[in-house]
């Protein structure tokens, strides 16, 4: 497929119709995004169709009806379908969330006095400020445990990057 150029507000738009659409498995409705989005749904609806002429989101008639993104929606965004992901959990303020990482990338670990993550969710963020003290794991695979504090959160693409302050993989004896 080639690369679609999307505005920020239709990206934004997209990661949310996205977003809430893995959090329910079932269509979204226009009241739902407009409510998480803060924008009036009569002007989310025009945004809809023209994601719609680009097939990245599907209208869903009838009562239990609403939108779902398209796999092109999915590849537009460069995120996975996930159909049966392992979560990690994510603590701020001594609250827990469970969440799905799509990736984490160090972006600058040769330098041993700071060290910073990217990650990426798969759900929002909008709960995340900069200065929040976070705590993200234990992995699926590696057991790895990120501790710091957040220096900037992107909620049109769900990506945190974070100071990092303590990072933590058990050695394991697989043997």
């Amino acid at each position: 497929m080639s690369q679609i150029d999307l505005t920020s507000r239709q990206r934004r738009t997209l990661t949310t119709l996205i977003n809430e659409f893995q959090g329910a498995d079932s269509p979204v409705t226009a009241k739902q995004l407009a409510g998480a989005l803060d924008r009036d749904a009569g002007t989310l609806r025009n945004q809809m169709q023209s994601l719609t002429s680009l097939g990245l989101v599907e209208g869903i008639p009838g009562p239990k009806g609403g939108y779902k993104p398209t796999a092109s929606a999915y590849e537009a965004l460069d995120r996975d379908q996930l159909e049966d992901a392992e979560t990690v959990t994510l603590a701020r303020d001594f609250d827990r969330i469970d969440a799905t990482v799509d990736e984490i990338e160090f972006t600058n670990v040769h330098h041993p006095e700071s060290c910073r993550a990217q990650v990426h969710f798969q759900q929002s963020l909008r709960d995340l400020s900069e200065g929040d003290e976070i705590v993200i794991g234990p992995t699926p695979i590696s057991s790895l445990v990120l501790a710091g504090v957040v220096v900037a959160v992107d909620d049109s693409v769900n990506k945190v990057i974070m100071d990092i302050a303590q990072l933590e993989a058990p050695l394991r004896d697989d043997g």
